[in-house]
């Protein structure tokens, strides 16, 4: 699998205020609403929304598209004080939701933000119309022992000289993915965490993370509301894929599994191609009409 191209970033967010905390959002497609609905995007750690931008264009022809930086990523990394533990996340996308004046839209997850969308659903009430979740943290275990040893010390790695640091952050990033990521993409995934605030921003949020706050989810997963829809990388070296499987046995019914052969844990990057037709035969208003079996 080739590396892959940088070619459609986002517009200018705009900012919004959820619950005293600045957030970067971003809102376009079909300027009139869409029949087909709504879709939220949620991100991972320690992405931002841009892992989303080439899918979300994609999909903005036919709905409204809805991306947000979560508060200690991207666009939203303005404080040292926000609370960026997996709780307060969940709670703000459910209230982001209510800002937006979404009923039950279509949300698509990676990463944490799968652990933070279910969060929102299971424990904050927020309605969805569907749920796809691409290699997310939810089931454990989770966090790799460098995430773990990071999360212990986040203030003596946080004093790294800044070369050092932005060395372990590329490295870090491009660990994820199976094959080499393009310059471009490692770029623009690492540039938010090499500026000053970025590099004590980078600790800090590792440090927030603790594999408690999604056990709350998963002894309710059998309560989800939605159909959902499963993805993953067959080689992710974050996340086991063997998780899929346990993922689709703990949520009702018999949700589809799409198992991307070659890709790491950056799915949406590695193999977007693939992530979109996924996409698109599972969210209605495809021609085809069906979901993945």
């Amino acid at each position: 699998m080739p590396p892959v191209r940088v070619e459609r970033p986002l517009p200018e967010p705009d900012f919004v205020d959820v619950d005293g905390t600045t957030v970067a959002t971003y809102v376009f497609g079909p300027e009139s609403g869409s029949p087909a609905g709504d879709i939220v995007f949620c991100h991972g750690t320690p992405w931002s929304s841009a892992v989303w931008a080439e899918i979300a264009t994609h999909l903005s022809r036919r709905y409204r598209v809805f991306l947000w930086d979560m508060p200690g990523y991207g666009q939203s990394m303005r404080s040292l004080t926000t609370d960026l533990g997996l709780p307060a996340q969940m709670r703000r996308l459910a209230a982001l939701l209510s800002y937006w004046n979404l009923g039950r839209p279509h949300v698509v997850a990676h990463d944490i933000g799968g652990g933070v969308a279910l969060g929102a659903h299971l424990l904050h009430s927020a309605e969805f119309a569907s749920l796809a979740l691409w290699d997310v943290v939810t089931l454990h275990p989770w966090g790799s022992p460098f995430f773990r040893l990071v999360a212990e010390h986040a203030e003596v790695f946080g004093r790294l000289p800044a070369e050092l640091h932005s060395a372990l952050v590329r490295e870090y990033i491009a660990g994820a993915a199976n094959h080499g990521l393009s310059p471009g993409w490692l770029d623009r995934l690492s540039r938010p965490w090499t500026t000053g605030l970025g590099q004590a921003a980078f600790y800090r949020q590792i440090a927030a993370l603790e594999p408690a706050h999604t056990e709350p989810i998963v002894e309710r997963l059998h309560a989800v509301r939605c159909d959902v829809a499963i993805g993953w990388g067959r080689e992710d070296p974050w996340i086991p894929v063997e998780q899929a499987a346990g993922l689709q046995e703990l949520l009702p019914g018999h949700a589809p599994v799409t198992i991307v052969d070659g890709a790491g844990h950056l799915t949406p990057v590695e193999a977007g191609q693939r992530v979109r037709e996924v996409l698109d035969r599972w969210l209605p208003g495809d021609s085809s009409d069906e979901h993945l079996a």
